[in-house]
């Protein structure tokens, strides 16, 4: 069974940086499309930002400019770069593949931004 691990998350202040990670164990990231997705208080959880198994990515309007999906296979590893964060981005960020049937979801890491 697939798990993944996301971490790296924190408080910062507006117009701040944090780099998420996401692990995986039991499967070979590389091979999939992976997506970070975030799920703010009282909203859906929402796809952010993926990146294919050959390195094309793609982001939602609302980050783009501002994060950066990226993987080190080598690590196993997918992060999500996350500069100029806005309070509305405020949210538990999630990572899974993109493509149905989904893992189970990990238990997310916490970004919060506020003065």
């Amino acid at each position: 069974q697939v798990q993944v691990v996301e971490s790296g998350g924190g408080l910062v202040q507006p117009g701040g940086s944090l780099r998420l990670s996401c692990a995986a164990s039991g499967s070979i990231l590389s091979i999939y499309t992976m997506g970070w997705y975030r799920q703010a208080p009282g909203k859906q959880r929402e796809l952010v930002a993926h990146i294919t198994s050959g390195g094309d990515t793609k982001y939602a309007d609302s980050v783009k400019g501002r994060f950066t999906i990226s993987r080190d296979n080598a690590k196993n590893t997918v992060y999500l770069q996350m500069n100029s964060l806005k309070p509305e981005d405020t949210a538990v960020f999630f990572c899974n593949r993109l493509n149905y049937p989904l893992w189970q979801w990990g238990q997310g890491t916490q970004v919060s931004v506020s003065i």
